[in-house]
This record gives C-alpha cells, structure tokens and sequence, in this order.
C-alpha cells in the first residue's frame, strides 16, 4: 500500500458546521518530494512571477474600470484568489492528492503572488472546519490589527528619520 493511500485511510471523516471534512490538506506541511530544495523553490518563484504579473494585470484592469475612491483592484483581486484556492483546494480534497510541487507552485507561488490573502482565508477556514473557533477568530483580528499596527509603525517610522 503506497504512503498516500495509508495516509488517506487513516483520516477520520469529521462534521463540523462548515460540513463533512475528509483528506483536509495543510499548504505548508512538508511531505516527501522527489524534488530538491532547490527545484521547489524554482516552482515557487516561477509561480509568484507569474501569480504577481496576474495581479498587476487584473488589478489595474478593474481599478481603471471602476471608480478610484475605493480599491476596487485589490478587492477584487483577494476575492478571485480565495476562490481559486478554494477550487484547487476542493479539488484535492476529492479528487485528487495535491503533491509538494503541484502545492509549492499553484498555492505558494501562483496564488502567494496573486494574493496572501486567500492564504490567510484558507488557514483561517482550517481552523473553523477543525473546530478551532478561538484560534480563527484570533488568527483574523490578529492579523489585520497587527498588520495595520506595523504599518502604521513602519510609516511613523520612516517619517522620524
């Protein structure tokens, strides 16, 4: 019996209230690959690349589209990222296992390069479908109040110099 079809077996099926979750995947877990350090970082900068260029693309397409008092870019551009992760991901939850290159160049690099922030949706989701309401609801506030507390350190910061 190969790794995978052991490892699949011996995951219980948990319902939680997001639904039934079976095969759930972590993006940052280290799995055997048969691929050196070196090549998953080419798949990961090969992906950003071309995960940024699609943001810059899609971004100021719409931004110029719509109205320049709200960053209709940008808002546009997390939604369509949570929602490819989610479709890649729902894919490999049934449909396929996602191996450690096909993870380090869609998710880490296309859609790390697209968007963070359907990475920081997935993650936050993870948590709510393991029952982790606490830690989910911290890791949301935490990261946007953190993140705009280092901001606004780092623009106090460079103004004091």
């Amino acid at each position: 019996m190969s790794p995978q079809v052991e490892q699949a077996t011996q995951r219980t099926a948990r319902t939680t209230r997001f639904g039934e979750v079976d095969n759930l995947q972590r993006i940052h877990t280290v799995a055997p690959s048969s691929h050196t350090v070196g090549v998953q970082l080419l798949l990961v900068a090969l992906g950003g690349a071309l995960g940024s260029v699609c943001r810059f693309g899609l971004s100021s397409a719409v931004q110029r589209l719509s109205s320049p008092f709200f960053p209709y870019g940008t808002f546009v551009v997390n939604v369509l990222g949570c929602l490819a992760f989610g479709v890649i991901m729902g894919a490999a939850r049934q449909r396929f296992v996602l191996g450690p290159s096909e993870r380090a160049f869609l998710l880490i690099g296309v859609l790390g390069g697209f968007t963070t922030f359907s990475t920081f949706t997935y993650e936050t989701f993870a948590l709510l479908q393991d029952g982790e309401i606490v830690r989910a609801l911290v890791n949301t506030g935490g990261q946007v109040v953190c993140g705009l507390v280092a901001l606004w350190a780092g623009y106090v910061m460079v103004g004091a110099l």
